[in-house]
């Protein structure tokens, strides 16, 4: 049985990585889907993924374009039931070293361009309700001392998520709204960010060492945890934060 069926969603940052995935598993799963990025390989996705998929170029940082991507889903397939705010970046650096360039683009593009986002998905989704899912991680949840930008921008988004929640409960909008954490996961953003490393060998065993299962995680795994929280069967899930990080913050 499908899980999503009628449901029409939008997905960003679903070039690559959580968000690919999850614009396939929505697809499979009997939704129909807009997938969004700046990164125009997402075309190739929406392709793939066939008639029920539908790419739009978008900047998330940019609240004109989130106006558009809305009218373009309403026009192609109707009113969104589902949100996934999937788009990010990962910056490194303390708060000695990183600089306002970094903190601006990274808090803009994660936190502000989710903000954007549910601001959107509130204003159509009230009437008759649905799910917003935001991306986090758990470097939304625990700190490390050289990711300072990224993590206040994810921790942001948890605090944001809940904020929403209530918001939407207390207004009986039907309306509900959860961030998901992973753990390491192995997509383009980590894996490039290995790569760029003196020794990316040692620095991908770090990063492994990390979960406490063994190994990274795969983007399909998130992908199914957020498939859960856009269908029916989450009704009564809303203000969570979703942790999947093979209890790397349980010990």
């Amino acid at each position: 049985m499908s899980r999503l069926p009628s449901k029409i969603a939008i997905v960003t940052g679903a070039a690559s990585g959580i968000g690919a995935a999850t614009a396939r598993r929505f697809v499979a799963e009997g939704a129909q889907v807009v997938l969004t990025d700046v990164n125009q390989a997402g075309q190739e996705q929406a392709k793939f993924l066939g008639a029920k998929a539908l790419f739009v170029s978008h900047d998330v940082t940019d609240d004109t374009q989130w106006q558009t991507v809305f009218d373009q889903t309403q026009s192609a397939f109707g009113t969104p039931h589902v949100l996934v705010n999937c788009a990010a970046i990962m910056t490194t650096g303390s708060i000695e070293d990183t600089t306002l360039s970094e903190w601006r683009r990274v808090i803009d593009t994660n936190l502000k361009g989710t903000f954007y986002g549910c601001r959107h998905a509130v204003k159509v989704m009230k009437s008759a309700g649905g799910s917003i899912i935001n991306l986090s991680s758990v470097s939304g949840i625990t700190a490390s001392d050289y990711l300072c930008g990224y993590e206040a921008s994810k921790g942001g988004v948890r605090l944001l998520s809940k904020a929403i929640a209530v918001h939407c409960a207390e207004k009986h909008y039907r309306v509900r709204c959860n961030s998901v954490h992973p753990g390491v996961i192995e997509t383009p953003m980590v894996t490039n960010y290995i790569a760029s490393q003196l020794d990316p060998e040692a620095e991908r065993t770090r990063w492994e060492n990390y979960m406490a299962v063994g190994g990274m995680g795969k983007a399909d795994d998130v992908a199914n945890l957020i498939l859960f929280l856009a269908s029916d069967e989450s009704q009564l899930i809303t203000g969570a934060e979703m942790v999947i990080d093979g209890a790397e913050t349980a010990r």
